[in-house]
């Protein structure tokens, strides 16, 4: 492409920060600004590419406090561009748009759109009317008319795809403003969703993540308490289709039947997410988290009796309100009892607008921080000895072409195991050599274990190195002819499925619905 035809075009960025579901959410507006001419800037070549594109779009989180500051942050960042270039366009959606509203054109008047939660589908609409009309457009709907998946997406991997189940949440978390901002549980229809998976793998991707606020919940709407562990096996006979996980869980609601759906279903991998988020009875009761640490165990102690080698994953808040040294004592037992292969430890901050933000005996900084350290400490001391086990065992791997950050200056590539461990291997030298592609399998020797990670250099000894090229790889090779140096290339447009709510009666029911 020369210079010139990319000076031409009107390009873009999105900006996501947060968990999954913006991430998700983040495809579907390059989707949809694709769909209205836009071009990613990421897709030109380091020369074609403007220093800041027409468009810079941030897909906000809510969770944490310092998500307000990361916006503003990177919003200031852009001020002096949009002195320059007063056609720059920014827009702000996500979490933090649908909380903040119009305040955030009062803290940023160079923003010219504010979307929210509901309505990412009139972003394209929204930013030409305030082209048109030269002022900010704030416009936030109160609850989702359409389930997102209508909308046109723009996947980021070639070989791997998310597709959501549901939105919203029906929880009551006392630390929690999601279920403000996104609204009640909304669920799709269970043939829409596997259709949606169908039409992913058909296009080569070979490993799917089901998302939801509560995917276990899945169902309650339409009434069957155990559709979740349904679509994992109706997910289980698609074939081509290799790896299937899920996030999030809640305890509360994990029941023994998708466990069953795991352990039985080969394509499910030993992998769960499981949030904790306090080890105290006490402090769980105050976050209105339905369950309590026995319980809580119980759910590792029957998923590591079905599935041995199961990985799981948790979050911890750090210093809730009220919480005592006791209190986080009981969290350091449970950690320990756990064996966690992995957590995100989070130091609790208010939220204004969540029951927890007024509660009495907020606790001091330091107190926090100190406890917040040791939990650190403890969990990866825990996670290295873990990864310490694996040593020795042959692994497979789906390859991934930007997992290692030092891939290039150590000779490795990178990837994830079935157990979702980030894994390092070292590749063989020499001439006809086959080596894997992005979306391909290779099974390698774990040498060394470390605290974030497996490192698999068995090849280097004559160990394991066996190549599975997959329609995954197919799909990555077929995106490079054509793309420039330095350049990003993504799969083309797609649209998803359409609806929401109690599935209508079908003669050949999916999930067995």
């Amino acid at each position: 492409m020369t210079k010139a035809a990319g000076e031409a075009m009107k390009t873009y960025e999105v900006r996501t920060h947060g968990c999954q579901m913006n991430v998700h959410d983040s495809e579907r507006i390059s989707g949809l600004l694709e769909s209205a001419g836009y071009v990613d800037s990421a897709s030109l070549s380091p020369g074609d590419r403007p220093q800041v594109p027409d468009v810079v779009v941030f897909n906000t989180c809510a969770v944490r406090e310092n998500a307000d500051n990361k916006l503003y942050g990177s919003l200031g960042h852009l001020r002096p561009w949009k002195d320059i270039n007063p056609d720059l366009q920014i827009a702000v959606g996500g979490c933090l748009a649908q909380k903040d509203r119009a305040s955030i054109v009062e803290r940023a008047p160079w923003v010219d759109v504010v979307f929210g939660t509901h309505n990412v589908g009139a972003l394209p609409v929204l930013l030409e009317r305030a082209r048109h009309n030269a002022d900010a457009q704030v416009e936030i709907v109160e609850s989702l008319e359409t389930f997102p998946s209508t909308l046109p997406t723009r996947r980021d991997s070639a070989y791997s795809g998310w597709v959501s189940i549901s939105v919203g949440c029906n929880n009551t978390c006392t630390f929690c403003i999601v279920p403000a901002l996104r609204g009640k549980e909304k669920d799709r229809r269970p043939g829409d969703i596997l259709a949606e998976v169908q039409a992913l793998v058909d296009q080569g991707v070979v490993e799917i993540t089901l998302l939801g606020q509560n995917v276990n919940s899945y169902g309650v709407e339409f009434g069957d308490r155990q559709a979740f562990s349904k679509l994992l096996r109706s997910c289980g006979e698609i074939d081509g289709l290799e790896r299937v996980r899920f996030t999030s869980p809640h305890p509360a609601a994990f029941t023994d039947d998708v466990i069953e759906a795991m352990a039985e279903t080969p394509n499910v991998m030993p992998s769960l997410h499981m949030p904790l988020q306090s080890g105290s009875d006490k402090v769980l009761r105050e976050m209105k988290r339905s369950y309590r640490s026995a319980k809580f165990l119980g759910i590792l102690d029957r998923v590591r009796d079905r599935i041995p080698h199961a990985a799981i994953t948790t979050d911890i808040i750090v210093g809730f309100p009220g919480e005592t040294e006791a209190d986080f004592e009981e969290t350091m037992r449970v950690v320990r009892e756990a064996r966690f292969s992995s957590a995100f430890t989070f130091q609790y901050s208010i939220r204004p607008g969540t029951p927890a933000a007024t509660m009495p005996d907020q606790l001091p900084k330091a107190v926090v921080q100190d406890r917040f350290d040791r939990l650190l400490e403890l969990q990866e001391g825990i996670s290295w000895a873990e990864n310490r086990t694996i040593e020795g065992r042959t692994i497979e791997v789906l390859v991934a072409p930007t997992e290692g950050k030092r891939d290039n200056e150590t000779g490795r590539m990178s990837g994830r195991a079935q157990d979702n461990r980030l894994v390092h291997f070292a590749v063989p030298t020499g001439d006809g050599v086959e080596l894997p592609r992005p979306g391909d399998f290779v099974k390698v020797d774990v040498t060394y274990g470390a605290a974030h990670h497996l490192i698999a250099d068995g090849v280097l000894d004559g160990g394991t190195f066996e190549v599975r090229r997959s329609r995954g790889g197919d799909a990555w090779e077929a995106l490079q002819p054509g793309r420039a140096e330095g350049a990003t290339a993504k799969p083309k447009v797609s649209l998803g499925m359409p609806s929401i709510g109690k599935p209508a009666p079908v003669e050949a029911p999916a999930c067995g619905i």
